[in-house]
């Protein structure tokens, strides 16, 4: 809004063109939305507590867990309101890669605020049904990608999609699967982040990492100059991603700071599904949905190991007679908690294997 109300005014007042320069918007938008998300936090964890806004803990967890029941959930809201208003104030209103985002994180925030509503109001366990759950991801990605497939963003085809490691080199996926592959991804990404989402800090710390690198991604795919000295696809307007990725990154960092072990809210479905989905979204339209798998490589691990333990309980109850487990408990973090890892030391541990996946894929911008 901002950049549409003062940058015509930069021929007059020569401070106003300030608001022409993605950079200056972009730590405009990260230091909005941590702003916000900060001031408004407390304010927001007394509001739940008073709706009676508490966490159901799972019995056969850790036991360490067990005092967290009653903790205030559903504090995924701070996060999508934050990032909503500082992404509507300084990006590009007119621009289809930011408004297809915040579509997107509003929507899953929406099914992830019926999903905890029924899990601490109407005190189901298992909150929004898995295949209801799925219904909601999967008509999203339906939409999204039926948009993106319909009404292109660039000249590039909507169906390409980049290699990490492979300069000028892409995947042409058939365009009748795009759509399917636009669902897996969007649904993926945001269970992967829900299934992270188990310890204090754990899946907003890794979001926070995993926002920023996109969003560096996104002001070198904006870029003609830089796109092309990478060998990335250069997808106009894509730039203006970078103010939503960060202001997604500090509306995380804000919450972080209330969320910290051990935490006085948690995100619940809420944040972690909403969170997943933008960040899948963003993937998605900056054509780096293999580059997702580097970035948030700790949501992956953390997915996997659900699959894992899942399916080699069940085939081992089959052909066994009785099932076993590959981990002490699923996903991952609960594995290592079982292991007598303190919940801190396994928080910053993933936190630092965060950085370092990061790392390998800014890497792959050079060794190509």
């Amino acid at each position: 809004m901002l950049y549409h109300l003062l940058a015509p005014l930069s021929d007059e007042f020569i401070l106003f063109n300030l608001f022409r320069y993605i950079t200056f918007r972009v730590a405009a938008g990260m230091l909005t939305a941590l702003v916000i998300s900060l001031f408004i936090g407390p304010r927001t964890i007394a509001w739940l507590r008073r709706l009676r806004f508490g966490q159901v803990v799972r019995e056969e967890g850790p036991q360490a867990h067990l005092k967290k029941a009653g903790t205030p959930t559903m504090g995924g809201i701070l996060i999508i309101l934050s990032t909503a208003v500082a992404t509507l104030l300084w990006a590009e209103l007119s621009n289809r890669y930011v408004l297809y985002t915040v579509a997107v994180l509003v929507w899953l925030g929406a099914l992830g605020i019926l999903a905890d509503y029924l899990k601490v109001v109407r005190r189901r366990p298992e909150g929004l049904v898995g295949r209801y759950k799925l219904f909601g991801q999967g008509l999203l990605g339906l939409l999204f990608g039926a948009a993106l497939l319909f009404f292109p963003l660039s000249s590039v085809p909507p169906y390409w999609t980049g290699l990490p490691f492979l300069a000028n080199w892409h995947l042409a996926i058939l365009p009748a699967l795009f759509i399917p592959w636009v669902m897996f991804i969007m649904a993926g990404t945001s269970n992967a982040v829900n299934l992270t989402d188990g310890l204090d800090g754990l899946a907003a710390g890794l979001a926070t990492v995993a926002a920023s690198t996109f969003g560096i991604f996104a002001y070198l795919i904006g870029r003609t100059d830089t796109s092309r000295y990478l060998g990335l696809f250069y997808l106009p307007g894509s730039g203006e991603l970078a103010i939503f990725c960060f202001a997604l990154a500090g509306a995380s960092l804000g919450f972080l700071w209330y969320n910290a072990h051990p935490a006085d809210v948690f995100m619940g479905d809420t944040g972690s599904l909403a969170l997943g989905g933008a960040l899948g979204a963003v993937a998605i339209l900056l054509k780096m949905e293999f580059q997702l798998v580097i970035i948030g490589g700790i949501f992956v691990l953390e997915a996997l190991s659900v699959i894992a333990q899942v399916g080699w309980f069940r085939y081992t109850l089959r052909t066994r007679g009785q099932g076993q487990r590959l981990l002490l408990m699923a996903p991952l973090h609960h594995h290592f908690e079982k292991a007598g890892w303190a919940e801190s030391k396994i928080i910053v541990r993933f936190w630092v294997l965060g950085l370092f996946f990061a790392l390998i894929a800014f890497s792959t911008l050079k060794i190509r």
